[in-house]
């Protein structure tokens, strides 16, 4: 009989803690971690990772696999990025708790925010819940390739006490706010990390409206505070208004964090427009209050926040022009062939955006600012290659020379604009916000966005942006980067039993080999429910990927053990 059920072999053993990586032989038994060291002993299964790095597996905290967790079994794109536990619900947006009269609305509220298709979601969403400690129920009985923990979503819970009330301008009563603050207690009891909202006036249903939570005053968000300070437990995220002044949002901020007696993260961008130094007002002011004794991280992304325009994806320049609608559901082969029709071409680009939505029009307006993604994707383009500045160049409009460049490898090349992140055209400023003790990698998104962002593969640009091909003013050293996608994501949300390799914590596990590690360019997959489609983005370098002692992916390829699951509060080592 084996010593172990698994040994990992020579490899530079990084501990998710910031220590310096070191060869070392890891043993698992049970899915926990039980030897580090020269391992005499055997095992079930052997695996030769010398040559290579031995992480913890990488823990990502803003995902919205709210829906995916429910009606499949693997959560790409994060899986394959060496990511082995999700936390979703964040922004405010969700399906739980919900009354089968309200299902609509929330995904209403999910397609616009997040761009989930309704279709997707009719098709996929089991609904077998209503109350939050149902869903996590519903959650519980699911096998998944990474572990999930869920956060109650503000607006499915300003729904579920207001009902119609919640989606006008109405303020909430003094019994509303008592009910909200009961709920986010019972959510937090069952299992729920946290509570989360978002005050970004982007966040609209696709026709429009504002998502519930966005007409929210501090009141109700006391409340909700409150509610965790009753339970005791859980984490406050927030997503801040992002036009308003940053000394006003991070007040509100404290108060809250001061209310609730727990941790907070919020979401920290560099806006390409307003105020240049509004990042570093939030930063100066997260020093403050951390000095101050509060717990409050901010959530940063590693590279560019950024859209991507395609034909085959949500957004292009011309998706709303009157022109288009009449081929906008043709098969990407016949759109390209009636795109190349000079007749056509004439009239789109004769024409305008024809949207009653606001923000969506903006979006597809901004192509300007995009730049032709390439084979190799590139997320620090050359200012040069911008759409408006090619065309300058050329003598062209931006929308001649963006048709030119969508019809390209038979119309599926992509467009990226990098829109928050990027104002300077490089990324110093993320630089400096990483570069603060009071900050954590996030943002990625994975379930979210599926036609036009793809940021779930945040932690393989992190390590090779930062860690290996940054010149050495800006290199982040390896135990740091390695620490930043595990332990410090996790103990920003309770979870200090992963996100490390020591004895004794959950057998997380990813063996890389750095020097190969490479990101593909996204690209379309139509496997969503409903036939649904959504951009996926490989990367090499990933040999293995453990999840509780088991392999779920050798190579990229998933092994077919799903061992993940359904993670309840907050936890700690076992003794």
């Amino acid at each position: 009989m084996a010593d172990y059920d698994l040994i990992l072999r020579g490899g530079e053993v990084h501990d998710g803690l910031g220590s310096p990586g070191r060869i070392a032989d890891v043993a698992v038994r049970h899915g926990r971690i039980v030897a580090i060291g020269a391992i005499e002993g055997s095992a079930d299964e052997e695996i030769e990772a010398s040559g290579r790095l031995v992480t913890p597996g990488f823990v990502d905290v803003h995902t919205h696999y709210d829906g995916q967790a429910t009606w499949e079994n693997r959560l790409a794109p994060s899986s394959n990025h060496g990511v082995t536990t999700v936390v979703m619900g964040n922004c405010g947006v969700g399906f739980a708790p919900c009354r089968p009269a309200e299902r609509a609305m929330l995904m209403a509220v999910m397609e616009g925010v997040e761009d989930v298709p309704e279709l997707v979601m009719t098709e996929g969403l089991p609904w077998n819940w209503e109350t939050f400690p149902d869903y996590l129920d519903a959650l519980d009985e699911r096998a998944l390739d990474v572990d999930v923990a869920a956060q109650l979503p503000h607006s499915a819970l300003r729904v579920y006490v207001m009902g119609e009330r919640a989606a006008g301008h109405e303020p909430p009563d003094a019994a509303d706010l008592a009910e909200m603050r009961r709920l986010t207690a019972e959510a937090i009891r069952a299992g729920a990390l946290g509570v989360t909202t978002s005050r970004n006036l982007m966040h609209r249903t696709r026709a429009g409206d504002l998502a519930p939570s966005l007409y929210s005053e501090e009141d109700e968000l006391v409340a909700l505070a409150h509610g965790l300070r009753d339970a005791g437990a859980g984490v406050f995220q927030l997503i801040p208004h992002i036009t308003a002044p940053a000394e006003d949002e991070f007040r509100l901020m404290r108060r809250v964090a001061e209310e609730s007696r727990r941790p907070l993260s919020y979401s920290l961008l560099q806006m390409p427009t307003g105020d240049p130094g509004q990042w570093r007002t939030y930063l100066n002011s997260l020093t403050a209050a951390n000095a101050d004794g509060l717990t409050i991280r901010a959530q940063v992304a590693p590279r560019p926040v950024g859209m991507l325009y395609g034909l085959d994806l949500s957004f292009h320049p011309f998706v709303f022009h009157p022109s288009f609608q009449s081929i906008a559901d043709l098969p990407l082969a016949e759109k390209v062939v009636a795109m190349r029709d000079p007749t056509l071409r004439a009239q789109l680009l004769s024409e305008r955006p024809d949207h009653s939505n606001p923000v969506l029009v903006k979006t597809v307006t901004a192509f300007r600012f995009a730049y032709p993604m390439g084979r190799d994707p590139d997320y620090e383009p050359d200012l040069a290659d911008r759409i408006d500045n090619r065309a300058k160049a050329l003598g062209r409009t931006p929308e001649d020379v963006a048709y030119d460049l969508l019809l390209e490898d038979d119309g599926r090349a992509i467009l990226y604009q990098p829109g928050a992140n990027y104002r300077d055209g490089n990324l110093d400023a993320v630089r400096t916000m990483l570069g603060h003790p009071d900050t954590i990698v996030g943002l990625a998104d994975g379930g979210a966005h599926y036609g036009i962002i793809c940021d779930a593969s945040f932690p393989t640009f992190f390590l090779e942006r930062w860690a290996r091909d940054a010149d050495a003013a800006q290199r982040i050293a390896l135990p740091d980067a390695i620490a930043a996608l595990t332990s410090q994501p996790a103990d920003a949300v309770g979870l200090g039993d992963r996100g490390r390799i020591v004895v004794g914590a959950k057998a997380d596990l990813n063996v890389i080999d750095l020097a190969r590690l490479h990101l593909h360019r996204p690209s379309v997959a139509r496997d969503l429910p409903a036939g649904g489609k959504r951009l996926r983005q490989g990367a090499e370098g990933y040999d293995v990927t453990i999840v509780s002692g088991a392999v779920t992916y050798r190579g990229g390829e998933p092994s077919g053990v799903l061992p993940g699951r359904l993670v309840r509060g907050a936890r700690g080592l076992a003794a």
